[in-house]
Protein backbone atom coordinates (compact mmCIF):
# COMPACT_ATOMS: atom_id res chain seq x y z
CA UNK A 1 0.00 0.00 0.00
CA UNK A 2 1.21 3.46 -0.78
CA UNK A 3 2.80 5.41 2.44
CA UNK A 4 0.59 8.45 2.90
CA UNK A 5 1.41 11.29 4.77
CA UNK A 6 -0.08 15.13 6.05
CA UNK A 7 2.04 17.82 4.80
CA UNK A 8 0.58 20.30 6.35
CA UNK A 9 -3.20 20.99 7.61
CA UNK A 10 -5.40 19.82 5.05
CA UNK A 11 -3.00 18.20 2.68
CA UNK A 12 -2.14 14.66 2.42
CA UNK A 13 0.34 13.41 -0.10
CA UNK A 14 1.48 10.58 -1.74
CA UNK A 15 4.95 9.72 0.29
CA UNK A 16 6.51 9.21 -3.39
CA UNK A 17 5.43 12.24 -5.49
CA UNK A 18 5.76 12.07 -9.43
CA UNK A 19 7.84 14.98 -10.58
CA UNK A 20 7.14 16.26 -14.34
CA UNK A 21 10.18 18.69 -14.62
CA UNK A 22 11.55 16.14 -17.25
CA UNK A 23 8.84 17.43 -19.39
CA UNK A 24 10.81 20.55 -19.93
CA UNK A 25 13.62 18.32 -21.32
CA UNK A 26 11.18 16.31 -23.31
CA UNK A 27 10.38 19.45 -25.04
CA UNK A 28 13.52 20.80 -25.31
CA UNK A 29 13.24 20.12 -28.95
CA UNK A 30 10.23 22.11 -29.26
CA UNK A 31 8.05 19.11 -29.51
CA UNK A 32 5.30 19.83 -26.96
CA UNK A 33 3.12 17.17 -25.24
CA UNK A 34 0.09 16.84 -26.25
CA UNK A 35 -2.93 17.77 -23.04
CA UNK A 36 -4.79 14.76 -23.38
CA UNK A 37 -1.87 12.46 -23.60
CA UNK A 38 0.11 14.02 -20.59
CA UNK A 39 -3.52 13.41 -18.70
CA UNK A 40 -4.24 9.93 -19.21
CA UNK A 41 -0.38 9.30 -18.22
CA UNK A 42 -0.87 11.11 -15.08
CA UNK A 43 -4.12 8.84 -14.72
CA UNK A 44 -2.13 5.69 -14.58
CA UNK A 45 0.11 6.78 -11.31
CA UNK A 46 -2.95 8.14 -9.64
CA UNK A 47 -4.82 4.69 -10.12
CA UNK A 48 -1.30 3.04 -8.67
CA UNK A 49 -2.02 5.34 -5.60
CA UNK A 50 0.20 7.80 -6.83
CA UNK A 51 -1.63 11.03 -6.61
CA UNK A 52 0.82 13.71 -5.75
CA UNK A 53 2.50 15.85 -8.55
CA UNK A 54 5.09 17.92 -8.63
CA UNK A 55 5.67 20.91 -11.25
CA UNK A 56 6.95 24.13 -11.93
CA UNK A 57 5.87 27.35 -14.08
CA UNK A 58 9.03 26.32 -16.26
CA UNK A 59 8.72 22.70 -16.61
CA UNK A 60 8.06 22.76 -19.44
CA UNK A 61 3.82 22.62 -19.90
CA UNK A 62 3.52 20.38 -17.06
CA UNK A 63 0.86 23.01 -15.90
CA UNK A 64 -1.21 22.57 -18.52
CA UNK A 65 -1.28 18.70 -18.66
CA UNK A 66 -2.23 18.69 -15.22
CA UNK A 67 -4.27 21.42 -15.96
CA UNK A 68 -6.37 18.65 -18.37
CA UNK A 69 -6.08 16.27 -15.92
CA UNK A 70 -8.06 18.57 -13.58
CA UNK A 71 -10.59 18.84 -16.16
CA UNK A 72 -10.58 15.18 -16.79
CA UNK A 73 -11.07 13.83 -12.95
CA UNK A 74 -11.55 17.30 -11.07
CA UNK A 75 -9.69 16.88 -7.17
CA UNK A 76 -8.11 13.60 -7.77
CA UNK A 77 -4.98 14.48 -7.20
CA UNK A 78 -2.41 16.97 -5.54
CA UNK A 79 -0.61 19.27 -7.26
CA UNK A 80 2.13 21.24 -6.16
CA UNK A 81 3.74 23.29 -8.40
CA UNK A 82 6.46 26.16 -7.90
CA UNK A 83 7.36 29.79 -8.95
CA UNK A 84 10.52 30.88 -9.95
CA UNK A 85 11.05 34.56 -11.29
CA UNK A 86 13.99 35.87 -13.16
CA UNK A 87 16.04 37.30 -10.28
CA UNK A 88 16.05 41.16 -9.11
CA UNK A 89 12.74 43.27 -8.39
CA UNK A 90 9.18 41.98 -8.82
CA UNK A 91 6.35 44.18 -8.81
CA UNK A 92 3.57 43.37 -6.54
CA UNK A 93 0.64 42.78 -9.76
CA UNK A 94 3.29 40.31 -11.26
CA UNK A 95 3.59 38.18 -8.33
CA UNK A 96 -0.31 37.88 -8.28
CA UNK A 97 -0.51 37.38 -12.26
CA UNK A 98 1.97 34.64 -11.89
CA UNK A 99 -0.36 32.80 -9.09
CA UNK A 100 -3.31 33.55 -11.19
CA UNK A 101 -1.65 32.11 -14.24
CA UNK A 102 -0.90 28.73 -12.29
CA UNK A 103 -4.34 28.49 -11.21
CA UNK A 104 -5.34 29.51 -14.41
CA UNK A 105 -2.70 26.55 -16.31
CA UNK A 106 -4.42 23.74 -13.68
CA UNK A 107 -7.35 24.39 -13.53
CA UNK A 108 -7.57 25.02 -9.66
CA UNK A 109 -9.46 27.66 -7.61
CA UNK A 110 -6.49 27.65 -4.97
CA UNK A 111 -2.88 26.25 -5.55
CA UNK A 112 -2.35 23.35 -3.20
CA UNK A 113 1.69 24.53 -2.41
CA UNK A 114 3.26 26.70 -4.07
CA UNK A 115 6.97 26.68 -3.61
CA UNK A 116 9.28 29.80 -4.29
CA UNK A 117 12.71 29.40 -5.86
CA UNK A 118 15.25 32.30 -4.87
CA UNK A 119 18.36 32.73 -7.14
CA UNK A 120 20.32 35.52 -4.02
CA UNK A 121 19.44 36.59 -0.51
CA UNK A 122 21.88 39.43 -1.24
CA UNK A 123 18.56 41.13 -3.09
CA UNK A 124 15.88 41.64 -1.24
CA UNK A 125 13.22 40.83 -3.46
CA UNK A 126 12.95 37.45 -3.13
CA UNK A 127 11.35 39.18 0.35
CA UNK A 128 9.25 40.90 -1.29
CA UNK A 129 8.14 38.42 -3.54
CA UNK A 130 7.35 36.14 0.10
CA UNK A 131 5.58 38.49 1.97
CA UNK A 132 3.17 39.08 -1.44
CA UNK A 133 2.70 35.50 -1.42
CA UNK A 134 1.85 35.05 2.32
CA UNK A 135 -0.81 37.86 1.32
CA UNK A 136 -2.28 35.70 -1.42
CA UNK A 137 -2.35 32.86 0.37
CA UNK A 138 -4.45 34.62 3.41
CA UNK A 139 -6.87 35.92 0.48
CA UNK A 140 -7.27 31.96 -0.48
CA UNK A 141 -5.62 31.43 -4.01
CA UNK A 142 -2.73 29.49 -1.58
CA UNK A 143 -3.66 26.99 0.44
CA UNK A 144 -0.26 26.43 1.55
CA UNK A 145 3.54 28.31 1.30
CA UNK A 146 6.95 26.06 0.47
CA UNK A 147 10.36 26.94 -0.72
CA UNK A 148 12.56 25.07 -2.85
CA UNK A 149 16.27 25.46 -3.00
CA UNK A 150 16.10 27.43 0.48
CA UNK A 151 19.13 27.14 2.93
CA UNK A 152 18.65 26.86 6.58
CA UNK A 153 19.47 30.06 7.67
CA UNK A 154 17.22 31.70 4.83
CA UNK A 155 14.02 29.08 5.75
CA UNK A 156 14.53 30.42 9.54
CA UNK A 157 14.50 33.97 8.84
CA UNK A 158 11.25 33.74 6.88
CA UNK A 159 9.71 32.02 9.54
CA UNK A 160 11.02 34.69 12.16
CA UNK A 161 9.81 36.77 9.89
CA UNK A 162 5.87 35.88 9.89
CA UNK A 163 5.60 33.85 6.77
CA UNK A 164 3.82 30.43 7.15
CA UNK A 165 6.09 27.98 5.17
CA UNK A 166 5.02 24.25 5.86
CA UNK A 167 8.03 22.82 3.71
CA UNK A 168 11.21 22.84 1.27
CA UNK A 169 11.94 21.08 -1.19
CA UNK A 170 15.36 19.89 -2.00
CA UNK A 171 18.73 18.27 -3.11
CA UNK A 172 18.84 14.95 -1.24
CA UNK A 173 20.24 11.96 -1.96
CA UNK A 174 23.12 8.86 -0.61
CA UNK A 175 25.15 11.60 -3.24
CA UNK A 176 24.23 14.59 -1.67
CA UNK A 177 23.55 14.96 2.06
CA UNK A 178 23.75 18.58 2.98
CA UNK A 179 19.94 18.61 4.19
CA UNK A 180 20.71 16.31 6.77
CA UNK A 181 22.40 18.26 9.00
CA UNK A 182 21.11 22.04 9.89
CA UNK A 183 18.20 22.08 7.49
CA UNK A 184 16.90 18.90 8.94
CA UNK A 185 17.64 19.92 12.32
CA UNK A 186 15.67 23.34 11.59
CA UNK A 187 13.04 20.89 10.03
CA UNK A 188 12.64 19.28 13.56
CA UNK A 189 12.09 21.99 15.25
CA UNK A 190 9.90 24.56 13.56
CA UNK A 191 7.57 21.07 12.32
CA UNK A 192 8.98 22.13 8.38
CA UNK A 193 8.76 18.87 5.91
CA UNK A 194 11.18 18.25 3.34
CA UNK A 195 10.71 17.34 0.32
CA UNK A 196 13.38 15.68 -1.27
CA UNK A 197 14.41 15.74 -5.28
CA UNK A 198 17.67 13.95 -7.14
CA UNK A 199 17.12 10.92 -4.82
CA UNK A 200 18.21 8.91 -7.81
CA UNK A 201 20.25 10.87 -9.38
CA UNK A 202 18.95 11.22 -12.76
CA UNK A 203 18.54 8.10 -12.94
CA UNK A 204 22.62 7.66 -11.97
CA UNK A 205 21.53 5.39 -8.88
CA UNK A 206 19.98 2.23 -10.72
CA UNK A 207 21.73 -0.89 -11.36
CA UNK A 208 22.08 0.64 -14.90
CA UNK A 209 25.42 2.35 -14.15
CA UNK A 210 26.75 -0.36 -12.20
CA UNK A 211 29.96 -1.53 -13.27
CA UNK A 212 30.02 0.47 -16.64
CA UNK A 213 32.79 2.80 -17.60
CA UNK A 214 32.34 6.47 -16.49
CA UNK A 215 30.34 8.25 -19.66
CA UNK A 216 31.50 11.43 -21.30
CA UNK A 217 29.49 14.29 -20.50
CA UNK A 218 28.83 14.79 -23.89
CA UNK A 219 27.19 10.89 -24.64
CA UNK A 220 24.46 11.75 -21.79
CA UNK A 221 20.76 11.74 -23.18
CA UNK A 222 19.14 14.02 -20.40
CA UNK A 223 19.68 17.74 -18.53
CA UNK A 224 19.32 15.63 -15.22
CA UNK A 225 21.82 13.32 -16.35
CA UNK A 226 24.46 15.76 -17.24
CA UNK A 227 23.05 17.52 -13.83
CA UNK A 228 24.30 14.90 -11.75
CA UNK A 229 26.93 13.24 -13.24
CA UNK A 230 28.85 17.60 -12.08
CA UNK A 231 27.01 15.77 -8.56
CA UNK A 232 29.24 12.59 -9.05
CA UNK A 233 32.74 14.75 -10.18
CA UNK A 234 32.11 16.60 -7.19
CA UNK A 235 31.56 14.00 -4.37
CA UNK A 236 34.70 12.37 -5.38
CA UNK A 237 34.31 10.93 -8.87
CA UNK A 238 33.23 8.00 -10.77
CA UNK A 239 35.14 5.17 -8.96
CA UNK A 240 33.70 6.03 -5.34
CA UNK A 241 30.29 6.59 -6.98
CA UNK A 242 31.18 3.14 -8.31
CA UNK A 243 31.65 1.80 -4.77
CA UNK A 244 28.63 3.09 -3.67
CA UNK A 245 26.47 2.02 -6.07
CA UNK A 246 27.76 -1.67 -5.72
CA UNK A 247 27.12 -1.60 -1.60
CA UNK A 248 23.50 -0.43 -2.90
CA UNK A 249 23.11 -3.48 -5.31
CA UNK A 250 23.85 -6.12 -2.73
CA UNK A 251 21.95 -4.44 -0.15
CA UNK A 252 19.02 -4.61 -2.74
CA UNK A 253 19.56 -8.27 -3.72
CA UNK A 254 19.64 -8.88 -0.35
CA UNK A 255 15.80 -7.73 0.24
CA UNK A 256 14.42 -8.82 -3.45
CA UNK A 257 13.88 -5.01 -4.93
CA UNK A 258 16.16 -2.51 -7.11
CA UNK A 259 18.89 -0.20 -6.24
CA UNK A 260 16.61 2.70 -6.97
CA UNK A 261 14.11 1.62 -4.23
CA UNK A 262 16.78 1.04 -2.06
CA UNK A 263 18.57 4.93 -2.60
CA UNK A 264 14.80 6.17 -2.41
CA UNK A 265 14.10 4.12 0.89
CA UNK A 266 17.47 5.78 2.48
CA UNK A 267 16.41 9.29 1.56
CA UNK A 268 12.40 8.31 2.83
CA UNK A 269 13.70 7.44 6.20
CA UNK A 270 15.45 10.77 7.10
CA UNK A 271 14.12 12.93 9.64
CA UNK A 272 11.42 15.59 8.40
CA UNK A 273 11.39 13.94 4.90
CA UNK A 274 7.80 13.58 4.06
CA UNK A 275 8.00 12.65 0.30
CA UNK A 276 11.05 11.51 -2.27
CA UNK A 277 10.13 12.81 -5.94
CA UNK A 278 10.35 10.54 -8.68
CA UNK A 279 10.78 12.32 -12.58
CA UNK A 280 8.61 10.50 -14.78
CA UNK A 281 9.10 11.27 -18.79
CA UNK A 282 5.13 11.07 -19.38
CA UNK A 283 4.75 8.64 -22.02
CA UNK A 284 7.94 7.07 -22.92
CA UNK A 285 9.39 5.94 -19.65
CA UNK A 286 7.93 5.24 -16.16
CA UNK A 287 8.75 2.53 -13.11
CA UNK A 288 5.29 2.64 -11.74
CA UNK A 289 5.34 -1.20 -10.57
CA UNK A 290 9.04 -0.66 -9.07
CA UNK A 291 8.55 2.83 -7.11
CA UNK A 292 5.39 0.91 -5.72
CA UNK A 293 8.04 -1.61 -4.12
CA UNK A 294 9.57 1.17 -1.88
CA UNK A 295 6.45 0.69 0.41
CA UNK A 296 7.05 -3.22 0.99
CA UNK A 297 10.42 -3.55 2.76
CA UNK A 298 12.59 -1.62 5.55
CA UNK A 299 16.21 -1.06 5.65
CA UNK A 300 17.84 -2.95 8.88
CA UNK A 301 20.33 -1.90 10.73
CA UNK A 302 23.08 -4.14 9.06
CA UNK A 303 22.15 -2.43 5.55
CA UNK A 304 22.18 0.81 6.78
CA UNK A 305 26.04 0.40 7.96
CA UNK A 306 26.85 -1.03 4.44
CA UNK A 307 25.50 1.71 2.64
CA UNK A 308 26.88 3.97 5.13
CA UNK A 309 30.37 2.50 4.88
CA UNK A 310 30.47 3.24 1.16
CA UNK A 311 28.96 6.19 1.21
CA UNK A 312 31.34 8.07 3.80
CA UNK A 313 34.21 7.98 0.83
CA UNK A 314 32.42 10.70 -0.92
CA UNK A 315 32.98 14.66 -0.36
CA UNK A 316 30.55 16.44 1.07
CA UNK A 317 28.93 18.60 -1.35
CA UNK A 318 29.90 21.90 -0.52
CA UNK A 319 27.37 24.53 0.50
CA UNK A 320 24.23 24.88 2.22
CA UNK A 321 20.86 23.86 0.14
CA UNK A 322 20.22 25.00 -3.27
CA UNK A 323 24.19 26.66 -3.16
CA UNK A 324 24.32 24.77 -6.39
CA UNK A 325 22.17 27.94 -7.91
CA UNK A 326 23.90 30.56 -6.38
CA UNK A 327 27.68 30.51 -6.23
CA UNK A 328 30.04 27.87 -8.03
CA UNK A 329 30.29 25.55 -8.91
CA UNK A 330 27.34 25.44 -10.47
CA UNK A 331 25.94 21.89 -10.27
CA UNK A 332 23.64 22.51 -12.87
CA UNK A 333 23.22 20.41 -16.38
CA UNK A 334 25.01 23.71 -18.22
CA UNK A 335 27.73 24.01 -15.24
CA UNK A 336 26.52 27.68 -14.93
CA UNK A 337 23.25 29.38 -14.43
CA UNK A 338 22.56 30.67 -18.64
CA UNK A 339 20.16 28.04 -19.29
CA UNK A 340 17.93 29.71 -16.51
CA UNK A 341 18.81 33.40 -16.92
CA UNK A 342 21.45 36.31 -18.43
CA UNK A 343 22.95 37.97 -15.43
CA UNK A 344 22.22 38.76 -11.94
CA UNK A 345 20.47 42.80 -11.98
CA UNK A 346 22.32 45.17 -9.16
CA UNK A 347 20.81 44.69 -5.67
CA UNK A 348 20.38 48.59 -5.54
CA UNK A 349 20.48 51.44 -7.33
CA UNK A 350 24.24 53.02 -8.16
CA UNK A 351 24.80 56.30 -8.94
CA UNK A 352 27.98 58.68 -9.47
CA UNK A 353 27.07 61.41 -6.56
CA UNK A 354 30.90 63.52 -7.68
CA UNK A 355 33.82 62.62 -9.42
CA UNK A 356 35.24 59.13 -8.51
CA UNK A 357 32.51 58.51 -6.32
CA UNK A 358 29.55 55.99 -6.20
CA UNK A 359 27.08 55.31 -3.57
CA UNK A 360 24.40 52.57 -3.55
CA UNK A 361 20.93 53.23 -1.78
CA UNK A 362 19.09 50.29 0.25
CA UNK A 363 15.69 52.25 -0.01
CA UNK A 364 15.35 52.22 4.11
CA UNK A 365 13.71 55.56 5.31
CA UNK A 366 17.30 56.43 7.75
CA UNK A 367 19.11 57.16 4.96
CA UNK A 368 16.91 60.17 3.26
CA UNK A 369 16.18 61.06 6.69
CA UNK A 370 19.49 61.65 8.08
CA UNK A 371 21.02 62.04 4.54
CA UNK A 372 23.73 58.84 4.25
CA UNK A 373 24.09 56.23 1.50
CA UNK A 374 24.01 52.42 2.78
CA UNK A 375 27.74 52.13 0.61
CA UNK A 376 29.83 54.59 -0.91
CA UNK A 377 32.71 53.67 -3.78
CA UNK A 378 35.86 55.34 -3.86
CA UNK A 379 38.55 54.75 -5.61
CA UNK A 380 38.87 50.64 -4.84
CA UNK A 381 37.69 50.85 -1.11
CA UNK A 382 33.73 50.70 -0.97
CA UNK A 383 32.95 51.64 2.76
CA UNK A 384 29.40 50.04 4.41
CA UNK A 385 26.95 51.90 6.55
CA UNK A 386 25.96 50.77 10.06
CA UNK A 387 23.02 48.33 9.10
CA UNK A 388 20.01 46.90 10.37
CA UNK A 389 17.88 44.39 9.70
CA UNK A 390 15.37 46.76 7.85
CA UNK A 391 14.09 46.12 4.73
CA UNK A 392 11.97 49.42 3.68
CA UNK A 393 9.28 49.81 6.38
CA UNK A 394 9.16 45.61 7.78
CA UNK A 395 12.10 44.40 10.47
CA UNK A 396 13.46 41.10 9.19
CA UNK A 397 13.98 38.53 11.44
CA UNK A 398 11.66 38.97 14.13
CA UNK A 399 13.15 38.87 17.67
CA UNK A 400 15.79 36.07 16.49
CA UNK A 401 19.12 38.04 16.59
CA UNK A 402 21.08 35.66 14.18
CA UNK A 403 18.06 35.86 11.70
CA UNK A 404 18.69 39.72 11.87
CA UNK A 405 22.32 39.38 11.87
CA UNK A 406 22.17 37.46 8.59
CA UNK A 407 19.96 40.21 6.88
CA UNK A 408 22.21 42.66 7.66
CA UNK A 409 24.81 40.55 6.28
CA UNK A 410 22.15 40.23 3.21
CA UNK A 411 22.05 43.66 2.78
CA UNK A 412 25.40 44.44 3.17
CA UNK A 413 26.41 41.88 0.33
CA UNK A 414 23.87 43.50 -1.63
CA UNK A 415 25.38 47.04 -1.69
CA UNK A 416 28.97 45.72 -2.21
CA UNK A 417 27.71 44.39 -5.18
CA UNK A 418 25.92 47.17 -6.17
CA UNK A 419 29.22 49.06 -6.37
CA UNK A 420 31.41 46.42 -7.84
CA UNK A 421 32.44 44.23 -5.30
CA UNK A 422 31.80 41.05 -3.44
CA UNK A 423 31.56 39.69 -0.27
CA UNK A 424 35.35 37.86 -0.27
CA UNK A 425 36.93 41.69 -0.80
CA UNK A 426 35.85 42.47 3.01
CA UNK A 427 38.30 43.31 5.04
CA UNK A 428 36.87 44.79 8.13
CA UNK A 429 33.21 44.25 10.16
CA UNK A 430 32.21 45.93 12.93
CA UNK A 431 29.30 44.71 14.77
CA UNK A 432 26.94 46.65 17.69
CA UNK A 433 24.54 44.70 20.00
CA UNK A 434 22.57 45.94 22.35
CA UNK A 435 22.35 43.13 24.62
CA UNK A 436 25.42 41.19 25.75
CA UNK A 437 23.34 37.76 25.96
CA UNK A 438 23.05 37.30 22.22
CA UNK A 439 26.57 37.57 21.37
CA UNK A 440 26.87 33.82 20.63
CA UNK A 441 24.30 33.61 17.79
CA UNK A 442 25.23 37.52 16.31
CA UNK A 443 28.69 35.58 16.52
CA UNK A 444 27.91 32.76 14.95
CA UNK A 445 26.15 33.94 11.87
CA UNK A 446 29.28 36.26 11.24
CA UNK A 447 31.63 33.05 11.61
CA UNK A 448 29.14 31.47 9.23
CA UNK A 449 29.36 33.86 6.50
CA UNK A 450 32.96 35.28 7.13
CA UNK A 451 34.74 32.04 8.20
CA UNK A 452 36.82 31.80 4.46
CA UNK A 453 37.00 35.36 4.18
CA UNK A 454 39.13 36.06 7.79
CA UNK A 455 38.22 39.64 7.82
CA UNK A 456 39.51 41.97 10.79
CA UNK A 457 36.02 42.05 13.47
CA UNK A 458 35.19 44.38 16.36
CA UNK A 459 32.26 43.24 18.39
CA UNK A 460 30.57 46.39 20.21
CA UNK A 461 28.07 46.52 23.14
CA UNK A 462 26.01 49.67 22.79
CA UNK A 463 22.64 50.99 22.49
CA UNK A 464 20.94 50.68 19.68
CA UNK A 465 18.44 53.37 18.19
CA UNK A 466 15.32 52.02 16.67
CA UNK A 467 12.31 49.70 18.30
CA UNK A 468 13.06 46.16 17.75
CA UNK A 469 16.70 45.93 16.59
CA UNK A 470 19.03 43.81 17.89
CA UNK A 471 22.12 44.15 15.67
CA UNK A 472 23.78 46.49 13.80
CA UNK A 473 26.83 45.62 11.63
CA UNK A 474 29.01 47.63 8.59
CA UNK A 475 32.23 46.38 6.45
CA UNK A 476 34.78 47.67 4.48
CA UNK A 477 35.64 45.87 1.49
CA UNK A 478 38.91 46.28 -0.60
CA UNK A 479 38.28 45.73 -4.28
CA UNK A 480 41.87 44.58 -5.68
CA UNK A 481 42.22 45.28 -9.47
CA UNK A 482 42.56 41.71 -11.58
CA UNK A 483 45.70 42.05 -13.33
CA UNK A 484 44.86 41.68 -16.96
Amino acid sequence: MVERIQLASGLEISRILTGLWQIADMEREGNFMNPEEGALEMRRYVDAGLTTFDMADHYGTSELIAGQYEADWPGSGELLTKWVPKPGTVAREKTRAAVELALERTGREQIDLLQFHAWSYSDPGWLDCMFCLQELKEEGLIQHLGLTNTDATHVAMLLNSGVDVVSNQVCYSLLDQRASSAMTDLCLQYDIKLLAFGTLAGGFLTEQWLGVPEPDCQSLQTWSQMKYKRFIDTAGGWDKFQALLAALERVARRFGVSVANVASRVILDAPAVAGVIIGARLGKREHIEDNLRLFDFKLDGPALEEIEHARAELRQIPGGCGDEYRKPPFLTAAGDLSDHFDKFPSPYPASVIQAGRTIALSGTKWEDAAGFARAVRQGNRILVSGTTATHKETLIGGTDPASQMHFCMDKIEGAIQSLGGQMEDVIRTRIYIADPEISEPVTRAHGQRFRHIRPTNTLVIAGLIGEGYLVEMEAEALVLETPD
